[in-house]
């Protein structure tokens, strides 16, 4: 199985999209700005390219664990130790018959919600708890997280070389 370096950036990519769309302010960037006790002025006063590049590259690593739960080939392969060159031909013959079995967008971004809500979300809710932040800010965060892990699950999952 070789990697789809362009989905992967592209689901990176798919990150700030949809972060443009969820932190603006007629969606949760009002809200979100209150609950994490920041100002218009304070936010103002960032790099934004180091923001949005760091920003990007986070996504890029969480777009390159997310192919491994969304495409169960890579379970196959990890069977065989990942190198299909000193695999039985029994491994040939199952990619044959089932390398693209649930390689579409819909199954991926199952997976994707999956991981949003019983990842994402525990590790943003465990993290305000202790920083006393509110049920609004784990809500507008993970939900964020949520929805970007279903839409990069469905792009990197339905995204075929070939």
């Amino acid at each position: 199985m070789e990697i789809n370096f362009l989905a992967l950036f592209v689901a990176a990519l798919s990150t700030l999209v949809i972060g443009f769309v969820w932190y603006h302010p007629k969606v949760f960037g009002t809200i979100w700005m209150k609950e994490s006790g920041l100002t218009e002025e304070k936010l103002k006063g960032g790099n934004m390219l180091s923001i949005f590049g760091t920003s990007l590259l986070y996504a890029f690593f969480i777009s390159f664990i997310l192919q491994m739960l969304t495409i169960h080939q890579y379970g196959a392969l990890g069977m065989i130790g990942g190198d299909p060159s000193i695999a039985k031909p029994s491994y040939e013959a199952f990619m044959t018959d089932y390398g693209n079995t649930f390689r579409t967008f819909k199954h991926g971004a199952f997976h994707g919600f999956m991981t949003g809500l019983f990842f994402a979300l525990p590790i943003i809710g465990t993290n305000a708890l202790y920083e006393r932040r509110s049920f609004k800010y784990t809500f507008v965060t993970g939900g964020f997280w949520i929805v970007c892990l279903t839409i990069m699950g469905g792009i990197i999952c339905g995204w075929k070389l070939s």
